[in-house]
């Protein structure tokens, strides 16, 4: 992801307002807006500060997401700092539930969506009734990694007596998904995780959700391990599960997966003088007035000794652990949610002279795909662990965007079908 200039702010804008709405932010008639729109006049870098504001008002859901024109409702269980819904808002959604337990996480999500219309947020999904759960067309949730116990299941085969999913998934947070899609039904879902939830317990895990998913529920599922490294420059696999309650043709084949993707320099700090100056982070990572990344991030001098010489022993030993060094051409590994303790994934070089740095948690944002809109209210500490945790953005956006015509579809037909069969009734 690069820094935005305005020609891409007024591009994120226009994922979310009409032209008529931008113009009468910035002060400019709608012919103006198209023009910039289609290239035909240069995008003028003073409406910056105009366009940034514009994104975060309103709480960044789709403008006429609150006056009912929302293209579908969808639901962010497991939602963290809801890096799937602003990959779902892009393209017309309006979340009208989450839930997420973390105190930490939840105050980031609140700053960053206001609450509004008949959204609610609540914590643990575990003790909700499914029933209480809004109607909605999506269901999204990257839910945790956690073994299944298949024990008993062969004893009650044998027994001739019924499990499903509600016996072999009992005590997971996969049930709550399941729970809430069986007593909702939804005409699709999304469903996150680290990409060894493939292999974990030999596959016995995936196993279980895949026939939870197909045989217990019924919905046709497709799944695929996409790496991040596509949209930001970080090589991050994830595994990304969807679902439809009836036949269609989804396929993977559709999505845009750029071969040459961005790399590290286009998300670090500018020290040319360029770096957007953004009012909710003032000086906290970067000292605009020196245009360098504040000292605090740089390592200390005790914990680089001890970096080098960790790594120095496992060289020795032909092991491959070790830091891992980024230059501003660089793909970076994965960005984890320890990464606040030492740092070591991910070291960002700063010449022979001096000694690398962490990244700062603006520059994880961009590494995540978040936009410079997206507000950091917690500690470096909370905000490193949030952003390891998180999803990268245009992913989410990518794969909504090839999920959406065929909800779309499942959902014009069912329209039609509940009005024939509704005009049967009086004929």
């Amino acid at each position: 992801m690069t820094l935005a200039a305005p020609l891409d702010l007024l591009r994120q804008a226009r994922a979310r307002f009409t032209q008529r709405e931008i113009a009468a932010h910035v002060g400019k008639d709608i012919k103006t807006v198209r023009r910039w729109e289609k290239g035909e006049t240069p995008c003028p870098s003073m409406l910056e500060p105009a366009l940034r504001d514009l994104l975060h008002s309103s709480g960044r859901p789709k403008a006429g997401a609150a006056t009912g024109d929302a293209q579908f409702r969808f639901i962010d269980l497991f939602a963290g700092i809801g890096g799937i819904r602003m990959g779902f808002e892009a393209h017309g959604g309006d979340c009208v539930f989450t839930s997420e337990w973390n105190d930490f996480s939840t105050k980031t999500y609140r700053e960053n969506y206001p609450p509004g219309g008949d959204h609610s947020l609540i914590g643990d999904i575990v003790s909700f009734p499914a029933e209480e759960v809004p109607s909605h067309d999506v269901l999204l949730g990257g839910f945790p990694c956690q073994p299944f116990s298949i024990a008993g299941v062969s004893k009650k085969n044998a027994l001739g007596r019924p499990h499903g999913f509600e016996c072999t998934t009992q005590g997971t947070l996969f049930f709550d998904v399941a729970r809430i899609i069986a007593a909702k039904r939804p005409a699709a879902f999304l469903l996150e995780n680290v990409k060894n939830l493939l292999s974990h317990d030999k596959g016995r895990t995936f196993d279980v959700i895949l026939q939870t998913l197909r045989d217990e529920l019924g919905y046709e599922v497709h799944y695929r391990v996409v790496d991040g490294q596509h949209f930001t420059p970080q090589h991050r696999e994830r595994i990304i599960i969807v679902g439809f309650r009836g036949q269609t043709s989804f396929s993977w084949d559709d999505l845009r997966l750029p071969e040459n993707g961005p790399r590290l320099g286009s998300i670090l700090h500018r020290t040319d003088g360029s770096e957007p100056v953004l009012p909710w982070d003032h000086d906290r990572f970067f000292d605009h007035a020196s245009k360098r990344v504040q000292p605090k991030y740089s390592l200390t001098p005790n914990l680089w000794t001890y970096l080098q010489n960790y790594a120095a022993k496992h060289r020795a030993a032909g092991n491959g652990f070790g830091f891992g060094m980024a230059y501003p051409d660089s793909v970076t590994r994965t960005l984890s949610a320890r990464y606040h303790k030492d740092g070591s994934e991910i070291l960002v070089y700063q010449g022979e002279q001096l000694r690398p740095r962490r990244l700062t948690p603006r520059e994880c944002a961009r590494l995540m795909g978040f936009p410079d809109t997206f507000r950091i209210p917690v500690s470096d500490t909370q905000a490193y662990r949030q952003f390891g945790n998180s999803v990268v953005m245009p992913v989410m956006r990518e794969v909504a965007r090839i999920m959406l015509p065929h909800v779309q579809t499942l959902l014009a037909v069912e329209t039609h079908n509940g009005s024939k069969q509704a005009l049967s009734l009086y004929s």
